[in-house]
């Protein structure tokens, strides 16, 4: 399948800051609203972060704060790094200046979903890794900043590969194959096989209310499921389960995807199924797993 996204070089400026200190954040934090506010052709900068910070900052500048806008994280964080990227999206197709010029100060939400498990903080990596390649085309300026007191050195030491603008920088494809090489779990020997050539939406709506999803989540789920086969084309069978409150489906489409960014590319409205269904798949999904193998692909979704 074919990127939407060009992996080429282009203007996004993407840094990272490290802090340990109300006074490093806001060493590193003045200077580049500063930038951001003398820029031209540029609406004020944004800043994404820990209330804290954001009062930090309130208390500092006072009425200089202007037009700056404060957001909290966990208003930008609401769910999976997939819908991180679709906010990061919405947010500068409605606001940016022209090519995307903005500058975004960016505070991930580590003591939450982002760095409560080693799979979760794996999946927010990755979106680091990619927002190189797909915000590669705009003119944003992205800093992305880091409590070292919360997200701790492990998790300093995988991003700082994932900014251009440290000496520790790496391929965001490379990364990526990295964490694809992370073999998943093998499915349940009681894993249910869905008939025909396609899932029918309906049997896994039927399914996932039996497994004790609401009616309108199993809804969700059913067409996360449908729609992502429909993009993936053929399917060699799929495969349904529990994991704990979770439900688990597994298409394995019989051609590769080879698209590190499928279903992180926001598609056109007016786009028709493919390449859309993973889209909506990653957006409602707690984790979407792609492995592509000699023969196929493996795509896992799982809800909840």
């Amino acid at each position: 399948m074919t990127s939407q996204a060009d992996p080429g070089p282009g203007p996004f400026d993407h840094r990272m800051a490290v802090f340990g200190s109300d006074e490093e954040f806001l060493a590193q934090a003045l200077p580049f609203l500063a930038e951001g506010l003398s820029a031209p052709h540029e609406p004020p900068p944004v800043v994404i972060a820990a209330p804290g910070n954001l009062d930090l900052l309130r208390d500092t500048l006072g009425p200089g704060t202007g037009d700056i806008g404060l957001v909290p994280h966990t208003e930008w964080y609401t769910g999976s790094a997939a819908n991180a990227i679709a906010q990061g999206a919405g947010h500068l197709a409605a606001h940016a200046g022209p090519g995307g010029r903005i500058h975004l100060l960016m505070e991930p939400v580590w003591g939450g979903r982002a760095g409560r498990s080693p799979r979760e903080t794996a999946e927010w990596i990755r979106y680091e890794a990619l927002a190189n390649l797909l915000f590669a085309p705009l003119a944003t300026t992205a800093l992305c900043a880091y409590d070292a007191r919360i997200a701790g050195a492990t998790i300093v030491a995988a991003a700082r590969r994932t900014h251009p603008d440290t000496p520790v920088y790496e391929d965001p494809l490379r990364i990526a194959a990295e964490l694809d090489a992370v073999p998943l779990p093998a499915p349940p020997a009681d894993a249910e096989r869905l008939p025909g050539p396609a899932p029918a939406a309906g049997a896994v709506r039927t399914w996932a209310t039996v497994q004790g999803l609401a009616p309108a989540e199993a809804d969700v789920f059913a067409t996360a499921v449908t729609e992502a086969a429909a993009a993936l084309g053929p399917l060699d069978r799929a495969l349904l389960w529990a994991d704990g409150p979770a439900c688990v489906c597994e298409l394995r489409p019989v051609r590769r995807v080879d698209d590190p960014l499928a279903g992180f590319v926001p598609p056109p409205d007016t786009a028709p199924g493919q390449g859309k269904g993973l889209w909506f798949a990653r957006q409602v999904c707690a984790y979407v797993d792609v492995r592509d193998e000699p023969d196929g692909a493996s795509v896992r979704l799982q809800y909840g």
